[in-house]
């Protein structure tokens, strides 16, 4: 296994007319979730990726299991829970590049997780264990799970690779520092944007932010710039690469998601740091052109054409 991912994935609703979201009438349905985003991007790019999770024992967990089934993602370690439901969330396109997200997850089936709901043998198998600040937001439980998976990869030798992913209105700003801060102790590899980093250390340098993370504990930090691309920095070196330029964001939501599958995807195939990351942007930028979060995630032949025409085929 390439990479083991924990989260919650929910149905997604979106009106097919922009605006107030009061005023909607008619909506699509699909799923979303930031880890279940990166294992389908993984996927799709031809890596081997598990997701771990709880599913509500309903339609909505059985369109979200048959879905990443369908995506080739091993969803061996996931269960139903007959007492919980499946999270929902809606997003509401205002207008352009102005898209808001209101979430129905509390008490979901997958705020249940709890740390017996980790198979070791299946966690060893895996290079990577990528994880986000997601899941520990969600309940106590899943607080303990994530740190529990932290563990277990630390002992089997797997690379953990931390996204803040920063979800203010999930959780308290202090507790979420301090978790946020604790789990970035732990791993090896922090893929922050720079908004988590003034968070966390209060300061929004980008440059001074890469060496606060590495002070932290990180060996390697990839810090996410938007358009402008994104900086990595390790103890020897750092470097901003450009990032590939949109002429127009459809949806911005999972770009963070595309951006770590693409990341992951690099070292996985053994690229040089510069690489991945550039392989990161190019996948980044193309899930900013489709409308849902996984919908726009491309496959590796996509990626592959756009890095090699210099990112012609994204400003289109």
């Amino acid at each position: 296994m390439d990479v083991v991912t924990i989260g919650e994935s929910m149905v997604v609703f979106t009106p097919t007319s922009d605006g107030f979201m009061r005023n909607a009438t008619q909506f699509t349905k699909k799923i979303g979730g930031a880890e279940s985003n990166v294992a389908i991007g993984l996927a799709r790019l031809g890596h081997q990726a598990g997701w771990i999770s709880k599913l509500g024992d309903d339609e909505f967990g059985k369109a979200i299991l048959a879905s990443l089934k369908g995506e080739n993602v091993d969803v061996s370690n996931v269960t139903f829970d007959k007492q919980a439901p499946t999270g929902i969330y809606f997003k509401e396109p205002r207008r352009q590049n102005n898209m808001r997200v209101y979430y129905y997850r509390k008490g979901s089936a997958a705020s249940k997780l709890t740390p017996s709901d980790l198979d070791n043998g299946y966690l060893s198998k895996a290079k990577y264990l990528h994880i986000t600040g997601i899941t520990p937001a969600l309940s106590d439980s899943c607080k303990e799970t994530i740190f529990e998976a932290i563990k277990l990869a630390k002992s089997n030798g797997s690379t953990i690779v931390f996204d803040p992913n920063l979800r203010t209105k999930l959780w308290d700003e202090k507790t979420a520092r301090a978790t946020l801060l604790e789990i970035a102790a732990e791993a090896d590899i922090i893929l922050p944007g720079v908004a988590e980093g003034e968070f966390l250390f209060g300061e929004s340098d980008p440059l001074k932010l890469g060496q606060l993370f590495l002070n932290h504990g990180a060996s390697v930090v990839v810090m996410k710039m938007g358009a402008e691309g994104a900086y990595y920095f390790t103890e020897k070196e750092s470097a901003l690469i450009p990032g590939f330029p949109v002429k127009q964001v459809v949806d911005p939501v999972g770009a963070g998601d595309g951006f770590a599958a693409g990341f992951l995807s690099g070292l996985i195939d053994g690229l040089e740091l510069s690489k991945a990351v550039e392989r990161a942007n190019a996948v980044g930028a193309l899930v900013t052109m489709v409308n849902g979060d996984v919908d726009g995630l491309p496959e590796r032949d996509e990626v592959e054409q756009v890095i090699s025409k210099n990112g012609e085929d994204v400003v289109r």
